[in-house]
């Protein structure tokens, strides 16, 4: 693509949004805010966008966005060796001051190295000199394992922006040089700057030790950067409105952080501790303000009723003449004016997460939710005018047998019965939709040590459950293959050794398969090891702020089949007393 219709496409983009922020560069910071996938998902982030807001509230800062350009400019880009430029002024993202990356999904990696090229920026921070812009790379996936990133970012970013974003511009205000930047980001909270330290490897390849290198200042490890509070805190919100998304011109806005209810799998159940629930006025003021461009607003929290005040969020949205989507609800805390006021706001469909059908196996895992539970909450859907309904189910957890397998079926075939009985009743039946995906062991969780497990049995339960599900009449299930897991796993669980197969990954077009024999990374190593016994984990260089004994102590309570009870629902002691296998 030649520069000039680039820049004809960038203003076509911009004409189409609603609050895109523009600024003179003179005097200020510079920075090009890099998503590394297309525009389409990028402005789909809420993180994203919450990051572009934040950058730009400094007076002194302006920020510019940048996106993966779709896969046929994207290649006349690479072959012509055309610059990826910003939307906002259309220059090019390597005259930036800094590249800061907004990284949400492993399978992002390779883009991130691709817009690097791109940028006409060398890939490794070891090339770069102080004519370079400052590479930073944040978002979700640093919070969990920074390592598979550490080669190509010369800062990488922990924790969430609100603490961030303000703490990188002070330093490069009162920095006058990139030796002295650096120096001073690794003595704020939640700076991690890779090149401070020297990896140290035993003998069977796994990691002895991280050692900062004298003189530079680094900790011996990082520690998360997070609010302590959101009572004055604006909730991330959509500030940037286009149709050209996944969810259009919707009004997304954070409602609560993180989640108290420790499911043993689930990453950002620990990372995003403790339980913040933000400014139900705000809230509404913001979707008030936001009206005026959009009619749809979607609530995003992996624990949304852990807001005290939900359902007065709830009502004041429909007051305002929102439809309402939520994210995933959790099944413990449905009740029956949120599902009555989700539907009275138009809503058609609603998730829920069993993650298994079994009982037993949820007791393993720590949701704390039983199946006399579900197909109450179940009815409560149905009955309330909901027609559809989502489910997520998970396979390859620790203990799971092909009865639990069988229970999923069961489990699912209860939950149609009753939305066959509520749909007959009303003259039109809806459909349930399952996602069923593979455990990957995830850092930071209780189950950081296990290997995943071997993909010929996940194979082989794979098969079973699709046959078990066969012909039934409304029920639809995607199930994950193993295979693409198993490239998700070496990202999730892997070091800095893996940077040269992610390299080879970027240039052949995303051949997992052919770039890890290209490079000699021995991706079972990181896969297929069990890790219990491993000195340090890779994700260790990251204080996330729970301690290695709490883990150990969950998953053996998981090897019992036992819940830790959220504080919240301890009253209901009797459902909680530990129950035998």
């Amino acid at each position: 693509m030649k520069q000039w219709e680039a820049r004809e496409r960038a203003r076509d983009v911009l004409a189409r949004e609603v609050g895109f922020v523009q600024k003179p560069h003179g005097g200020r910071l510079r920075v090009a805010l890099l998503f590394p996938n297309t525009y389409y998902v990028g402005m789909s982030s809420l993180g994203y966008q919450t990051v572009y807001r934040l950058f730009n509230d400094l007076d002194d800062v302006v920020c510019e966005r940048a996106f993966l350009p779709p896969k046929q400019e994207l290649n006349a880009q690479l072959e012509a060796g055309s610059p990826i430029l910003t939307l906002e002024s259309q220059t090019p993202v390597g005259d930036f001051d800094v590249i800061a990356f907004s990284v949400s999904f492993e399978w992002d990696y390779t883009n991130i190295v691709t817009m690097l090229r791109l940028a006409g920026v060398p890939l490794r921070a070891e090339a770069r000199t102080a004519r370079h812009p400052l590479v930073v790379i944040g978002g979700a996936v640093t919070f969990v394992n920074p390592e598979p990133l550490a080669l190509f970012a010369d800062v990488i970013a922990a924790g969430e922006g609100e603490v961030l974003i303000p703490a990188l511009m002070g330093c490069m205000r009162e920095s006058t040089g990139r030796a002295e930047l650096l120096r001073r980001l690794a003595a704020e909270r939640g700076f991690y700057i890779p090149s401070f330290y020297d990896v140290r490897y035993a003998e069977d390849g796994t990691i002895a030790a991280y050692e900062p290198k004298p003189g530079t200042g680094a900790p011996p490890v990082v520690k998360k950067a997070a609010v302590k509070t959101t009572e004055r805190l604006d909730p991330p919100a959509t500030s940037v409105f286009t149709p050209d998304t996944e969810f259009g011109s919707r009004f997304l806005i954070e409602v609560v952080r993180g989640c108290a209810n420790l499911c043993r799998f689930c990453w950002a159940g620990y990372n995003y501790l403790p339980v913040r629930a933000f400014s139900a006025d705000r809230i509404l003021e913001l979707a008030a303000a936001a009206r005026r461009v959009s009619s749809k607003a979607g609530l995003v929290s992996i624990a949304l009723c852990d807001h005290p005040e939900i359902e007065r969020i709830l009502q004041g949205l429909l007051d305002l003449g929102y439809s309402i989507s939520p994210a995933s609800l959790r099944l413990d805390d449905l009740t029956e004016p949120i599902v009555t006021l989700l539907r009275r706001s138009g809503e058609r469909s609603i998730t829920i997460a069993p993650e298994t059908g079994s009982d037993r196996l949820r007791r393993v895992i720590n949701k704390t939710v039983t199946n006399e539970e579900i197909l109450a909450a179940t009815d409560l859907i149905f009955r309330s005018g909901i027609e559809n309904l989502k489910l997520y189910y998970m396979i390859g957890l620790p203990t799971e047998q092909d009865d639990d397998l069988v229970a999923i079926r069961d489990l699912t075939v209860q939950m149609r019965d009753v939305m066959m009985r509520h749909g007959r009743g009303r003259g039109h039946l809806g459909r349930i939709v399952g996602s069923v995906n593979p455990l990957i062991p995830k850092p930071g969780t209780a189950y950081q040590w296990l290997p995943m497990e071997n993909p010929a049995v996940t194979d082989a339960k794979s098969k079973r459950l699709r046959h078990l599900l066969a012909g039934l009449d409304n029920v639809y299930f995607s199930i994950k293959s193993e295979r693409h897991s198993y490239y998700q796993a070496l990202l999730s669980l892997g070091d800095r050794r893996v940077a040269p197969a992610i390299e080879a990954a970027a240039r052949n077009g995303g051949q997992w398969r052919a770039a890890v024999a290209e490079t000699g990374v021995d991706a079972d190593f990181y896969i297929f090891r069990d890790r219990s016994a491993d000195a340090i984990l890779p994700w260790d260089i990251i204080d996330g702020g729970m301690k290695a004994s709490f883990f150990r102590a969950e998953f053996d309570k998981g090897q019992r089949a036992e819940w830790t009870v959220p504080p919240k629902r301890q009253k209901d002691n009797a459902k909680f007393l530990p129950v035998l296998p």
